[in-house]
């Protein structure tokens, strides 16, 4: 069996979940705005451990071992609990992080072949595989400011 990622896409902003007695004393706080699974399907070792040190090693990565954010969505937080003893390697990035990124940067290590070309992040990271993502993080870092949309992410194998 292979390694899966699992997340949700959320946003910081004021909005109040009336139907949670408690939302009302938390002002701006996270809010789930997508599930992983509905925007991406893939598995590719190369990104997940370019982005968060999962697998693929070849890159130092952007947002790796920050564990599960104390302050998470409900949605999230149920998710993550619901399959926390299959998961591992919980960690977050911020879409400014993520627009920040040297995605040209190209891997720490070669293959087998000091001769083979190395790739870049962004030759890792596909818009093929990753576009949905980021265009759903972009929208809501529009509306929304960079720094209040993050990606939360967990992984099983």
């Amino acid at each position: 069996m292979g390694t899966d990622i699992h997340g949700f896409i959320e946003v910081r902003n004021s909005y109040i979940d009336s139907s949670e007695p408690d939302d009302d004393e938390l002002f701006f706080r996270w809010h789930p705005a997508i599930a992983l699974d509905h925007v991406y399907e893939g598995r590719s070792y190369a990104a997940f451990g370019c982005l968060f040190g999962v697998r693929g090693r070849s890159f130092e990565p952007l947002a790796a071992q920050r564990g599960f954010p104390r302050d998470a969505s409900r949605s999230a937080t149920r998710a993550f609990e619901w399959e926390r003893e299959e998961s591992h390697s919980p960690s977050w990035i911020s879409w400014a992080e993520l627009e920040e990124a040297d995605w040209d940067s190209t891997e720490s290590s070669v293959g087998p072949s000091a001769a083979e070309p190395r790739l870049t992040r962004r030759q890792v990271v596909r818009d093929e595989d990753w576009g949905d993502v980021w265009s759903v993080m972009a929208v809501l870092a529009k509306r929304h400011g960079a720094e209040n949309v993050r990606l939360v992410v967990w992984f099983d194998n």
